[in-house]
């Protein structure tokens, strides 16, 4: 151990006193923290600079019309992102975007199609669609940035949906508060619907009876409109044959009218006649009696009262002609009409002709009288004087009865016959008028018993079909009272109102972020940079130890004096010195000159050291013992630990190969230490990776201690072989 350290102790006096190999060292000693300075320094904060990064926007939306209100979704996309310093924006034509993302102008570009509002608006519809946001990237430029702008577009469309969601859960927030209110306004009509639901679910069976009923009175109904439909043909005729009659009385009822009307003037001077008669025969019969008993002129005033008698006989003769005319008319209207015509009609005329009879039988009387007084006369004066008192009150009595029958027929009998046949005529014509009516009526009462049997027919199937449906009702009433009955047991519906209620505002900011999340860093790292210094400052360390063995020499060229074992110990003190120094260059460089925020900066330094020391003998190893094999190896395991030590990327994300070495890397328990120091100390883990760590260094420094000689041996004829080609060293 003592010739390694004065072997050591040389290469230091060596170093020391040339200028050249001082000036070799030196720059060996910083040439590994410029590659991690430098790399670090390259990768300080890249995604605090997205800013720079060329993306451009075409804005194609036409808007669409929601409601008669229009809505330009695109339009305020392009406003928000006008204001939006996450990239560098550019607003920019279809073409010139297209042509940009193809020579690297634009890196990415995001096409917003012109149906974008309209099939955004389509979410009120039946059928919604969804909207879509054109995504064009250049892939080709570089293999971070395409992740990075399709970052940004997936925050655009998170964006728009957030807003778009907000919008839409703000207006179904709105419409549940109205409903709400509209719920508490309506709350006693909830409750009279629910009583009614109670009260239907009683009133089933009086329903289900009502409906039988029902049923049986439209049967009973149809047939009274099947016998009305067979008797209407007999009511046509009925109605025909009493229009014909009431025609028929009518004018029989004129026929006898205009006979009283033609016969009346006659009726009367008839009658004023037969009283003027009896007047002058009453006279004539008065100055007869007061004559000398002259038989010849009682002879010529016998022939005139004979005359006289006879004219007024004649006079009643045609007088009565004209009322049994009348009455014969009458009679006929009674027994044809008796209801149309008043029946009482003959008692007046009857009463009339009584009259005219005791006119005649006393005309009759009297001229019997005058005829026979011829054997009274030429019997005895006296009672001829007699007879002609009695011919005289006879004529007297006539002429009374004639006056007053006069007067009676004029004032009372000729009215009232008047006055009933104007009677009759009314009536007959208010009865016509009535039939007239009925007949017209009659087309209408037929289609209306035709449409009345038709909606009778479909109201018994529609009764019919609700009879038959009457259990799935029952059914599904008692289903609903009892659903009723449990929710009113298990809910409350004021809770339903106060949930619905809600202010608006405040539950569409709720969905528009509705969740959250409450980060909290355990162990902070400032930036990318700081959180890939482990990496890049373990890689430096390692590219220190492949800079010392490809330049310096890890043999002596004074072999004969020292053994494989001392020049192995020796050196490696050497190469161990070296390596520390340009580990605490990079290191203290990392934190004073880059200011990287270090945890635990001691640590970190220390950290490095150890990790130093452990490469170092590992390396100086690999070339001491083997070689320029050894250099190879070196080199591999390099190559093999970038890959698989998860400095980059987690390990659980590279192929399995990678995942499977892991564990055995240098690499992974170096960064993980430096992490450490970096982030904040986990004791546990910190001295997992230093046990690893200090058992590779021991294990690959006995390596070289026990095999060193006995390997050189057989690489020398190798080394040999390769020298005489000139192009090894």
């Amino acid at each position: 151990m003592k010739t390694s350290w004065n072997i050591f102790k040389l290469d230091l006096k060596h170093i020391s006193k040339n200028w050249v190999a001082a000036l070799l060292i030196g720059g060996l000693t910083f040439l590994p923290s410029l590659y991690a300075w430098l790399n670090i320094y390259a990768t300080w904060d890249p995604y605090a600079h997205t800013d720079r990064l060329p993306v451009a926007i075409v804005n194609e939306d036409e808007g669409a019309t929601v409601r008669d209100q229009h809505i330009d979704v695109g339009k305020e996309l392009t406003k928000t992102l006008q204001e939006n310093k996450d990239m560098d924006w550019s607003f920019t034509t279809s073409h010139e975007a297209m042509d940009g993302v193809e020579y690297g102008d634009y890196f990415a570009a995001i096409f917003i199609p012109k149906d974008f509002s309209s099939k955004l608006a389509t979410v009120i519809s039946g059928k919604p669609e969804k909207a879509e946001i054109d995504y064009y990237v250049n892939e080709k430029l570089n293999s971070i940035a395409p992740k990075i702008t399709e970052k940004g577009a997936s925050v655009i469309v998170d964006n728009v949906s957030r807003r778009f969601i907000s919008t839409v859960n703000g207006v179904v927030l709105d419409l549940f508060n109205e409903l709400g209110i509209e719920i508490e306004k309506d709350l006693p009509d909830i409750k009279k619907f629910e009583q009614y639901i109670f009260d239907i679910q009683k009133q089933l069976p009086t329903i289900h009876q009502t409906l039988e009923g029902i049923v049986t009175d439209a049967n009973s109904a149809k047939r009274i409109i099947d016998k009305a439909q067979q008797l209407l043909p007999e009511a046509k005729r009925t109605t025909n044959a009493g229009l014909k009659t009431i025609n028929d009385t009518l004018d029989q009822l004129t026929t006898a009218q205009n006979r009283l009307e033609a016969a009346a003037p006659r009726i009367k001077a008839d009658l004023e006649k037969i009283a003027t008669i009896t007047n002058e025969t009453n006279d004539f019969l008065k100055n007869l009696q007061q004559l000398s008993p002259d038989f010849t002129e009682w002879n010529r005033a016998k022939q005139a009262v004979d005359e006289r008698v006879t004219t007024s006989i004649e006079k009643l003769n045609g007088l009565e002609q004209d009322l049994l005319n009348i009455k014969n008319v009458a009679e006929q209207l009674n027994g044809e009409q008796a209801t149309a015509a008043n029946p009482t009609l003959s008692k007046p005329l009857d009463a009339a002709l009584l009259k005219v009879g005791n006119l005649k039988n006393l005309l009759d009387e009297m001229q019997e009288n005058a005829r026979t007084m011829d054997s009274s006369v030429q019997g005895e004066e006296e009672r001829l004087r007699n007879s002609i008192h009695d011919l005289q009150k006879i004529a007297e009595n006539t002429s009374i009865k004639a006056d007053s029958f006069l007067t009676e027929y004029t004032d009372t009998i000729q009215p009232y016959i008047r006055k009933e046949i104007a009677q009759a005529l009314k009536t007959l014509t208010s009865a016509k008028t009535l039939l007239t009516e009925v007949q017209n009526s009659m087309p209408e009462v037929q289609q209306t018993l035709r449409s009345a049997d038709k909606h009778l027919t479909q109201g018994t199937q529609q009764v019919e079909n609700a009879l038959n449906q009457y259990p799935y009702v029952y059914e599904k009433v008692n289903q609903l009272a009892k659903r009723i009955q449990d929710i009113q047991g298990k809910t409350d519906i004021n809770e339903i109102i106060d949930l619905l209620q809600n202010d608006p505002m405040a539950e569409r900011s709720f969905f528009e972020e509705p969740i959250i999340l409450n980060e909290t860093k355990l162990f902070p790292i400032q930036n990318y940079g700081t959180g890939m210094t482990p990496f890049y400052t373990v890689l430096s360390i390692w590219v220190g130890c492949l800079l010392l063995i490809s330049l310096l020499s890890t043999d002596i060229s004074r072999e004969g004096t020292f053994t494989s074992r001392q020049i192995y110990v020796g050196r490696l003190l050497t190469f161990g010195l070296i390596g520390c120094i340009q580990t605490l260059i990079v290191t203290i460089g990392d934190i004073v000159l880059l200011g990287v925020t270090v945890k635990e900066p001691i640590l970190f330094i220390l950290f490095g050291l150890l990790i130093s020391i452990v490469f170092m003998s590992t390396v100086y190893t690999f070339v001491s013992v083997f070689g320029d094999v050894g250099k190879a190896m070196a080199i591999v395991l390099l190559v093999l630990q970038i890959a698989g030590s998860g400095g980059t990327y987690p390990i659980m994300l590279l192929p399995s190969f990678f995942q499977w070495i892991n564990p055995f890397l240098p690499f992974t328990y170096a960064i993980d230490l430096m992490r450490e120091a970096v982030g904040g100390i986990v004791w546990a883990r910190a001295l997992k990776d230093m046990l690893f760590l200090t058992i590779v260094g021991i294990v690959f420094i006995i390596f070289g201690v026990v095999f060193k000689k006995k390997i050189n041996i057989a690489t020398n004829h190798l080394l040999a072989k390769s020298r005489e080609t000139d192009l090894f060293h």
